[in-house]
């Protein structure tokens, strides 16, 4: 009766499965579309043209170099949004995550108004400085950033709002320091978390289009990222590039998610 049981529960109700069916097919049926309109015989000829290397040369640093900056200043930023209690805190924790939910191209023009010749804080750099970040690499490492760290800052405070606390106290009262404590057993112990989140980090920034062009171009070898690259291909009737592009970008994405999520899903 207890494996009956067992066995009961664990089957799921009938209707759940045409409607995982259905939704599995809606995401898979696109890239298998993709697949059937590859171009396979050519397909080594054009992903050797320069602006596909171009492109993917500065996907990968760009968005490896976004991650790298979220990890750097998202951490703190959702350990004082998990742990500190200040005036505005749910303000402050909304105006991060809006770059989640706004459209990216709203996120390129405040970036350009913040960070463009004559923008709020670009103005006075440029002046003194002669550093003008739009339409520059730098200006799309800056995008990426400014839409994929929330992903980060998310994923990390919901792990230290799950952790246990007992061990950081415990080791405060055996008298280390409050870095020590967050560098032996905070970041260890949250671990799983902040790979999580510099996974979609990195996966955000790798397909970020809409802030990118608006604040730093499409300029090929300087801003042109692979979907800036797709969607030049498609807009110039050059079907067979911007499908060996999005494969590329396919690939790529998941020769670094797959391999990971044994580590991000816990599975």
């Amino acid at each position: 009766m207890t494996r009956a049981a067992d066995r009961a529960k664990a089957r799921p109700p009938w209707a759940l499965i045409p409607l995982a069916v259905l939704a599995a097919a809606f995401l898979v049926v696109p890239f298998l579309a993709l697949l059937q309109r590859t171009p396979w015989t050519g397909l080594g000829d054009l992903i050797g043209r320069p602006v596909v290397v171009d492109a993917l040369r500065l996907s990968l640093l760009s968005s490896l170099a976004a991650t790298g900056a979220a990890l750097v200043l998202g951490i703190p930023l959702a350990w004082l949004l998990a742990r500190q209690r200040f005036p505005g805190r749910s303000v402050v924790r909304a105006m991060v995550l809006l770059p989640m939910v706004l459209p990216p191209v709203v996120g390129g023009a405040a970036l350009l108004f913040a960070f463009g010749r004559r923008g709020l804080l670009g103005e006075p750099v440029y002046d003194q400085t002669g550093l003008l970040l739009p339409f520059s690499t730098a200006g799309v490492i800056v995008a990426n950033t400014f839409v994929a760290m929330p992903f980060l800052i998310i994923t990390v405070e919901a792990g230290l709002r799950s952790m246990d606390r007992r061990y950081e106290d415990a080791a405060a009262t055996l008298g280390a320091s409050a870095w020590t404590v967050f560098r032996r057993i905070t970041v260890p112990m949250v671990a799983p978390s902040i790979v999580a989140g510099a996974v979609l980090c990195w996966a955000r920034a790798l397909g970020e289009f809409g802030a990118t062009v608006t604040f730093a171009g499409n300029l090929q070898g300087r801003t042109q990222t692979m979907p800036l690259a797709v969607f030049l291909a498609l807009e110039s009737g050059d079907r067979q590039a911007a499908i060996a592009l999005s494969l590329l970008l396919i690939v790529v994405s998941l020769a670094v998610m797959v391999p990971m999520r044994d580590r991000w899903l816990g599975v």
